[in-house]
């Protein structure tokens, strides 16, 4: 799977273990309904019953990450997901393709960590993504990630990507690094586990956003930048 960016020599070790979850393709699959798809997504879990707060990120109008809505102008993503400007978010459905409201980013912020907060060109009104302090989750614990991403293990991502909001359940093993040596909270796969698309969206714990994905082996284990490690960063600016 294609890295977006370069990753300092220090974090080599875990980009070789775990992929960045940008999809490695540029053209966009049909929207084709649930019934008639094939593998199921987030690669494995099943589709959401909600998601006011989910934002899906497109990159100079393709679809390439997952993303949360945590202020009328302030969207929260991975780092990685940004590097290819043009930004703009369908917030508020889980249909990528239609629904919710569309805005641009006109501003963005990035942390030494695996985390990006885009400020939007117009204020939107929905349910916010309430974040994590710390102790807001523990080892052994089930949560719950969502995103966009791919169906299965395919080779070009993008093409097998889910028209809807999927959600997937994982147990936290413990902290760990993110694609940029960020504090992370890594999981294993429960029911399914993230993909190319899913970078950005969110890890929720008891409906409480506490992680960001950053990188996943498709397969067992995925990391989620530690959101309530860096609660003061974004509280600096996006003021939540």
């Amino acid at each position: 799977m294609r890295i977006s960016r370069l990753v300092p020599a220090l974090l080599a070790a875990v980009v070789s273990v775990f992929a960045l979850l940008v999809p490695t393709a540029s053209a966009a699959e049909a929207p084709v309904p649930p019934s008639t798809k094939g593998p199921q997504p987030i690669i494995g879990g099943g589709y959401a019953s909600s998601g006011p707060w989910a934002a899906r990120l497109f990159s100079n109008g393709t679809e390439t990450c997952s993303a949360t809505i945590i202020a009328p102008t302030w969207i929260l993503t991975a780092k990685h997901c940004v590097s290819g400007g043009g930004l703009s978010f369908r917030i508020g459905s889980l249909d990528q393709y239609s629904g919710g409201v569309v805005a641009n980013g006109v501003q963005t912020y990035t942390h030494s960590a695996d985390l990006a907060l885009v400020r939007l060109d117009r204020s939107v009104s929905t349910t916010y993504a309430r974040l994590g302090q710390p102790g807001s989750v523990t080892v052994g614990q089930t949560v719950q990630v969502y995103g966009w991403g791919a169906t299965s293990r395919c080779g070009s991502e993008i093409n097998c990507q889910s028209q809807y909001l999927k959600v997937a359940d994982v147990t936290v093993t413990g902290a760990c690094g993110d694609a940029y040596g960020g504090s992370a909270i890594c999981a294993r796969r429960g029911n399914g586990i993230t993909a190319g698309g899913d970078s950005g969206g969110p890890m929720m714990a008891g409906g409480i956003q506490v992680g960001v994905a950053s990188t996943s082996d498709r397969q067992t284990t995925t990391a989620y930048t530690n959101v309530t490690a860096y609660r003061s960063w974004i509280q600096s600016i996006a003021g939540v």
